[in-house]
């Protein structure tokens, strides 16, 4: 992780069975994400309410209003894709912009009412849904896999990928 310069992408000569185990996770990470993704929308009954617009949902429920740049830095996405959640999120009429009271170059992003009944009535019975997905693990094994996943953020965050929240 300490080493910044760019990676040449070259043909790999070792096959990922002969490689390190930290190349696995990364194998794993890379497939996993994205099945994941697939199994939480497979549960989505509001289909207007993808896994992303929850996640950005999210920390607006917990904090309230934000500016653009935080829920960003929140996610760790880039401004194209927090302006494509939220101008998405606005048009189906869960989130509305506002100007910040004091900075005229911010634009803080709030819920609406409709997404506080949604998520009142949808959110928790999804996330009941798609964490079944660990039922297979023992309460020991959730509690150690969460403490693991808590270290890769940090690792993350130290690394000025996502922000400490």
């Amino acid at each position: 992780m300490k080493n910044k310069t760019p990676i040449k992408i070259k043909k790999c000569a070792v096959k990922l069975a002969d490689a390190p185990v930290r190349h696995h996770l990364v194998h794993l990470f890379w497939q996993l994400a994205p099945a994941f993704t697939r199994w939480a929308e497979s549960h989505m009954e509001q289909k207007n309410l993808t896994p992303q617009r929850l996640r950005l949902l999210i920390p607006l429920r917990e904090n309230g209003a934000m500016a653009m740049s935080a829920l960003r830095d929140e996610l760790g996405v880039t401004a194209t894709n927090i302006t494509a959640l939220v101008d998405a999120l606005e048009k189906d009429g869960f989130v509305k912009r506002k100007p910040h009271k004091t900075d005229r170059r911010s634009t803080m992003i709030e819920l609406t009412a409709k997404a506080e009944k949604e998520w009142d009535q949808n959110c928790s019975q999804f996330r009941d849904q798609v964490s079944e997905i660990f039922l297979d693990f023992s309460a020991k094994e959730q509690e150690e896999f969460k403490k693991l996943l808590e270290q890769m953020r940090n690792a993350l965050v130290k690394e000025n990928i996502l922000k400490e929240v």
